[in-house]
């Protein structure tokens, strides 16, 4: 198994870690929360990136990246409506995108394509993830100021609208797959 398979892999194990610390009442542990996401964001970076320089891409890769990046993204959001932080709408849109495009990936694997994540794709990811680490930094009051918040919720509009270009791309690229 390639480093980059077992750094994706780890990034799965901390959504729990993360999690917890978030749904907690403690602001120490929720700071960690943050540290944890920030540390499993990088882990995303880093995977991909070293795949790419060592010549380890791999269809497990391909496949886990995407699913590990959906699932820490996804529990954060869902720990966010469940402290009552964003509304459920945004969140609906962003797991609708993803349940086509996983959709997609199946019916592609069974054809034995594999649909790596493209570039907008990627782009959708980070922006999703700095809006999160600053609702985490600043919804619990770690910066309490509204410039930061309100700074915060355009970047995670934003990460919603790029949801829905991506998503669209997505299938205007894959249209032969979904189609015949």
């Amino acid at each position: 198994m390639t480093i980059s398979n077992k750094l994706t892999i780890f990034r799965i194990f901390l959504v729990p870690v993360f999690v917890i610390c978030l749904l907690s009442s403690n602001n120490t542990l929720i700071l960690i929360s943050c540290i944890v996401f920030v540390i499993a964001s990088l882990t995303d970076t880093l995977d991909g990136y070293l795949a790419r320089k060592r010549n380890e891409v791999t269809d497990f890769g391909k496949f886990a990246d995407p699913i590990a990046d959906k699932i820490l993204v996804i529990s954060a959001y869902i720990c966010l409506i469940q402290t009552g932080h964003i509304l459920a709408w945004g969140v609906i849109i962003i797991l609708f995108r993803e349940f086509i495009v996983s959709g997609l990936r199946m019916a592609a694997a069974s054809k034995s394509v594999v649909i790596a994540a493209d570039k907008s794709g990627k782009i959708k990811t980070v922006i999703q993830m700095i809006s999160i680490v600053m609702m985490l930094l600043g919804v619990y009051g770690l910066f309490d100021f509204s410039f930061w918040k309100y700074a915060t919720y355009i970047l995670y509009y934003v990460s919603i609208l790029l949801t829905l270009v991506s998503g669209i791309s997505y299938i205007i690229k894959n249209k032969t797959i979904l189609f015949n």
